[in-house]
């Protein structure tokens, strides 16, 4: 089956068209992301902007060639935090349908994360001695929150969607540039405490491996590596190491957002919201007492491929 997925998330709106094979097998046609921040301003004013929905739609335009040309049999515009937070969520999505021609839905927390840990266990063998047995947390670093999935083997347990995203945490506590170490160590306590609260301890503690997907985790992979340009082979499957995520934290932490846009293998677009990505990211991964996980390109666009393809 040819599906077509658009993720509509707080930072960014992606696309995904895929040929989705009866055994769950996803075969990439095209694959777009452009940084639409529709996030923006929501933890404070509670709506969407007129600005941000402008520049998620003209996203939206820019992927109906794509759309046309490759004809998918059926089609779902996932939309997470940032519409599930705002008082006009329901009406975009409403708009989303009516002006683009895309099946809609606000998601839940839960559906989030149950869709982020299929794309993330898909491709994988189902022999593959590195999920045989081991709990295995998959973190969904957001624009809006973060998702936290354990799981074992295929099958996911407990799962919690969190309001600690890097637009969201940028927000509330990045006001200079560069940001100051207050400004870091206020917002790396507000994640800490927030993660602390949401995932019991004893999913914590059962945990012994780590998946990280989304654009935190694949910024980081890109830029320890220095890929110019950006290489999915490369960073699909990268073991990245808690140790570098704070090495590269230090390092953003001291670049302005100017220095930050030209730096090699970050999208420039990620430079504003990079530093808090990070500490996200680095705060994750110390709460499961990790000392690495394994960045993966397979998130919530392919889980939602899958789930639109109707294959359990």
């Amino acid at each position: 089956m040819r599906a077509a997925v658009v993720d509509i998330g707080t930072n960014s709106t992606r696309l995904l068209i895929a040929d989705v094979s009866p055994e769950g097998a996803v075969s990439e046609l095209v694959r777009r992301s452009v940084v639409t921040r529709l996030g923006d301003g929501v933890d404070a004013t509670g709506a969407l902007s007129e600005q941000a929905i402008a520049r998620v739609f003209a996203a939206l335009d820019s992927f109906r060639p794509d759309l046309d040309r490759l004809a998918p049999e059926a089609n779902l515009a996932v939309l997470t935090s940032a519409a599930r937070d705002a008082a006009n969520g329901a009406r975009f999505a409403a708009a989303v349908r009516a002006d683009h021609g895309l099946n809609a839905r606000i998601l839940s927390g839960e559906e989030e994360a149950r869709l982020s840990f299929l794309g993330a266990m898909s491709g994988r063998p189902a022999d593959d001695p590195a999920d045989c047995g081991q709990p295995t947390v998959v973190i969904d670093v957001g624009g809006g929150s973060t998702e936290f999935i354990v799981g074992v083997d295929r099958t996911p347990g407990f799962h919690v969607s969190l309001p600690a995203g890097v637009v969201r945490m940028s927000e509330r506590h990045i006001h200079t540039d560069p940001p100051s170490p207050g400004e870091l160590q206020q917002l790396a306590a507000d994640t800490h405490a927030v993660f602390l609260a949401g995932i019991p301890a004893a999913e914590r503690t059962r945990v012994r491996r780590g998946i990280a997907v989304a654009g935190t985790a694949t910024s980081a992979a890109a830029i320890d590596q220095e890929l110019d340009p950006y290489d999915p082979a490369r960073v699909h499957g990268y073991p990245l190491l808690l140790a570098t995520v704070e090495l590269l934290l230090a390092r953003l932490a001291e670049m302005t957002e100017a220095q930050r846009r030209s730096l090699v293998g970050l999208d420039p677009a990620r430079a504003p919201t990079i530093v808090a990505g990070m500490i996200v990211l680095a705060q994750a991964i110390r709460l499961f007492d990790l000392d690495q996980v394994e960045v993966s390109e397979h998130d919530i666009l392919h889980g939602a491929a899958i789930s639109l393809a109707a294959i359990p």
